[in-house]
């Protein structure tokens, strides 16, 4: 029997394929398997989600290392594609670099990003960023390539420069970054369509667009980022929008109306919900799972 090849190897023949790679970040392990159902071929596991779905709280760096690697393992022990996980600042120097890498790693990730800003970081969409010096940044991306055990295991290196330094140097650091070894690159937040164009253009190495709806980057369709240059295409928080808008419908329909059942084509059914967990078809109370990674 063939070998199931590992997930960093998925990602990595997707790299390989023509197009542009459509993903989305899911908050939960729950919205994560209805994306991987509904045919996507990567997620991303953001900082943003996790913080908001697992404690409330706002992307201000207030997640360590080891509570994203636990949301990581969670997902990844419920998902048979690639996912990339958000390794922030790679939560403070070199020795925590390589120290987030191999936690990552073993939590099942397909790769990480690693950001430029200082520690702890903000949302990149958010106002007050500083970034590091650029030596530093390429210190900790060596770091991180060198901590690899799986060579197959993908590094992103994002700047969130263009709102600190502007435009120019943040397509500075970009390269410096490729040239330093980085698999894919991810310029944080153009602010219009001309930037994207820029960004495509002036960085020969793969990389992740990032479409936040009412963010600072103007929000152009995949086909359209194709073909500017860009590798992958993210929604990066749009889950939490979305759950955020069907459940306060739920509340509003239990409050006005007493019940929720005229909301009946706005879900799935419970067979549905049931079929996605993996209950085995006709189980009564007490049966277990029946889902194959």
């Amino acid at each position: 029997m063939a070998m199931t090849p590992r997930t960093t190897q998925r990602l990595r023949q997707l790299l390989s394929e023509p197009g542009i790679i459509r993903s989305l970040a899911p908050h939960d392990v729950f919205t994560a398997r209805i994306m991987e159902q509904a045919g996507l071929p990567l997620l991303f596991l953001g900082g943003f989600g996790t913080s908001a779905s697992s404690f409330g709280l706002p992307d201000l760096g207030l997640l360590g290392l080891a509570e994203m690697a636990d949301a990581a393992r969670r997902m990844t022990g419920a998902l048979s594609i690639p996912l990339i996980v958000d390794g922030d600042t790679g939560y403070g120097s070199v020795p925590n670099v390589i120290r987030t890498v191999r936690e990552f790693e073993r939590a099942g990730a397909a790769g990480m990003l690693l950001e430029d800003q200082v520690f702890p970081k903000r949302c990149g969409h958010f106002a007050g960023k500083q970034v590091i010096p650029v030596n530093e940044m390429r210190d900790k991306l060596r770091a991180a390539l060198d901590a690899r055990h799986d060579p197959d295991f993908v590094l992103i290196a994002r700047t969130d420069a263009r709102a600190v330094e502007g435009l120019d140097a943040a397509i500075e650091r970009a390269n410096s970054y490729a040239e330093t070894g980085a698999d894919l690159i991810f310029v944080e937040a153009p602010q219009t369509e001309a930037e994207l164009a820029r960004v495509a253009r002036e960085i020969p190495a793969p990389q992740l667009a990032n479409m936040l709806v009412g963010g600072a980057t103007p929000i152009l369709p995949a086909d359209a980022l194709q073909t500017l240059g860009f590798k992958i295409v993210v929604s990066p928080v749009e889950s939490l929008a979305v759950t955020a808008v069907a459940v306060h419908t739920l509340a509003l329909a239990m409050l006005q109306e007493g019940r929720v059942d005229g909301l009946a084509d706005q879900m799935w059914t419970f067979d549905h919900l049931k079929q996605l967990l993996g209950v085995t078809t006709g189980s009564g109370p007490g049966a277990g799972p029946d889902h194959q990674t």
